[in-house]
């Protein structure tokens, strides 16, 4: 009998390490990463020579914002040379031509301790040009997400900015109950500064039981996170230092997410393509049925919080699409918020 017992408790253990073992292979098989393939330097940079030239390798950065010596050695020779020592005209970088993709090696479990505290987030890095089917598959089944009733999507300022204490207070409770209240789904940067640390704090103000069922999704570009080698691992559960260096030009991420999307374009201390995989994620969510016999999708909602000219144009593009999204501007935030609302209030009542 003790036999039996034995084999039986064999058999779940090799099928539970199958089980991890395919989800592995599906994930990695799915979900890419990017790196830079070619040194192309930096035109900021005036000093120029060979790649084995110690200034080069540790001061020079690419186009791709890593510098050269943190670049494959021999795919950094011969970047250097055909970029300094042949007299044709230097290429243009872009991430289509110069990076490559490989199977993401960064996903699984992130626990920040805050205090007496510990949240967990899951994540995953991946290219931003990610298939978005596969994605939101891998949030509903992998990660157990409920498909959200409405996406409230919030825009603004990625660095840090004061918001006056009532005004705060009125943002947190307003965005509290609108996700509770809906079912709905928070995006945001994902990060520990500007409007992304505004909605962690209202989060934080606002813990409860209930509280964790609110799905807060950041998505960050991968090459401005700080603490990066804390996440690398494949299906791992890791501690993350939100501690950030003040004199880094990256950022930690913010502890009170619940999930991670960490867009990959292969470059460094750069923001932009992020805004691509969200936009496409926020497209591709609003085409899913809530009601299958009503054929509703699920609605999209734009939050704009302080910001600069990249939000302006990110409205400016949302308002225009063929099927428009809603946009609610928080006046008093500041910057682009504030310029917006003033416009708006401006030009209502001629159209």
């Amino acid at each position: 009998m003790g036999y039996l017992v034995c084999f039986k408790r064999f058999c779940c253990y090799k099928l539970c390490c199958f089980f991890v073992q395919s989800q592995k292979s599906w994930i990695e098989g799915v979900f890419k990463k990017r790196e830079c393939t070619r040194i192309i330097p930096s035109s900021k940079d005036p000093h120029r020579c060979t790649a084995e030239c110690q200034v080069c390798q540790n001061l020079i950065r690419c186009y791709c914002g890593r510098l050269i010596g943190d670049h494959d050695h021999g795919m950094a020779y011969r970047g250097a040379e055909s970029s300094t020592t042949k007299g044709q005209e230097e290429e243009e970088w872009s991430v289509e031509k110069h990076t490559k993709k490989s199977p993401t090696d960064t996903f699984g479990t992130i626990n920040f301790q805050d205090g007496e505290h510990t949240y967990h987030a899951k994540y995953i890095r991946t290219s931003y040009d990610t298939n978005l089917e596969q994605l939101l598959h891998l949030m509903l089944k992998e990660w157990k997400m409920e498909l959200p009733k409405l996406v409230i999507s919030v825009h603004g300022g990625i660095q840090n900015f004061v918001m006056p204490h009532k005004l705060k207070q009125v943002f947190s409770q307003g965005l509290i109950k609108a996700a509770e209240t809906t079912g709905a789904w928070i995006l945001t940067e994902g990060i520990n500064t500007g409007v992304s640390k505004h909605v962690g704090d209202a989060l934080k103000a606002h813990s409860s039981q209930c509280l964790r069922k609110i799905c807060t999704v950041g998505i960050p570009p991968w090459g401005i996170i700080e603490n990066q080698k804390d996440l690398i691992g494949k299906d791992v559960v890791c501690l993350y230092q939100t501690l950030g260096n003040p004199l880094s030009k990256l950022t930690t991420l913010n502890s009170m997410h619940s999930h991670f999307i960490l867009s990959d374009d292969g470059t460094v201390g750069k923001y932009g393509n992020e805004m691509k995989l969200r936009r496409n994620l926020e497209k591709y969510l609003s085409l899913q049925k809530i009601h299958s016999r009503m054929g509703q999708g699920v609605p999209v909602v734009g939050l704009v919080v302080e910001g600069g000219p990249n939000v302006i144009l990110m409205v400016w593009e949302l308002v225009r699409e063929s099927s428009p999204v809603p946009l609610v501007v928080f006046e008093g935030t500041g910057r682009a918020a504030d310029l917006l609302a003033f416009t708006y209030k401006h030009t209502a009542d001629e159209g």
